[in-house]
């Protein structure tokens, strides 16, 4: 396999060009691969050996590589929930409360109502439909939170975006907790009503109407919350 040096953007991206040849390899793997030995490595991207066993090091304790003794490094693959601990740990460091990043799951699912509506992909807005349903046929908190889970991974699944999908995901780990402890059986109408909302926005193609409908959906989340603690 011959590897390139990477791009420009990739230098942006990785933050150095060791960092960007070994992910442009990665990406191009399963996990379960085991990556060339480090000398190898060494001498395909013409760097140390020291140089390049800190950058694996590093996608090591990110949980992209796995060292195995006298096996070799393999691929595992970068997974949001990994993500989700690396952006705890961050917020832990600088000692910003998980609460902070509720704006930015706003704006994410903003955004994804947005695409959603510009595309109107039918067989997850069937999804949202699905669970729409849910909240209509079950009172049981438990049901409602999985009901509501559904239909937020299905909007984010119709907004066609890779990105906001992933961070979604990222985001909806780290804030799971928020939600777990709202009793949302007890609001159970309103929950219904501002769901249906998002989903007859989406499906109508009203991108303005949707922005809307999510705002309110926080709006009330935002009040639980409040009467929560």
């Amino acid at each position: 396999m011959e590897f390139q040096p990477p791009t420009a953007s990739q230098d942006l991206l990785f933050g150095d060009a060791i960092m960007g040849m070994l992910m442009n390899q990665i990406v191009t793997m399963e996990p379960g691969d085991r990556l060339p030995s480090e000398r190898e490595q060494a001498l395909r991207f013409n760097v140390s050996r020291t140089a390049l066993r800190d950058r694996i090091g590093r996608l090591e304790s990110l949980g992209v590589l796995e060292r195995r003794d006298r096996a070799g490094t393999f691929v595992i693959g970068l997974r949001p929930e990994t993500v989700s601990e690396v952006l705890t740990l961050g917020l832990m460091g600088s000692k910003i409360t998980v609460d902070s990043l509720v704006p930015v799951r706003v704006a994410l699912e903003r955004q994804a109502a947005i695409e959603a509506a510009r595309r109107v992909d039918h067989v997850n807005c069937a999804h949202m439909a699905v669970a729409v349903d849910r909240m209509d046929a079950s009172d049981d908190s438990s049901e409602l939170h999985a009901a509501d889970m559904a239909f937020h991974q299905a909007l984010f699944n119709a907004s066609g975006s890779q990105g906001l999908v992933f961070f979604a995901k990222v985001l909806s780990t780290v804030l799971s907790n928020t939600m777990r402890h709202l009793a949302l059986d007890q609001d159970r109408v309103r929950m219904r009503v501002l769901h249906r909302a998002i989903l007859d926005a989406v499906q109508s193609g009203d991108e303005g109407a949707a922005v809307v409908a999510v705002d309110a959906h926080f709006s009330w989340l935002d009040e639980l919350i409040k009467h929560a603690t």
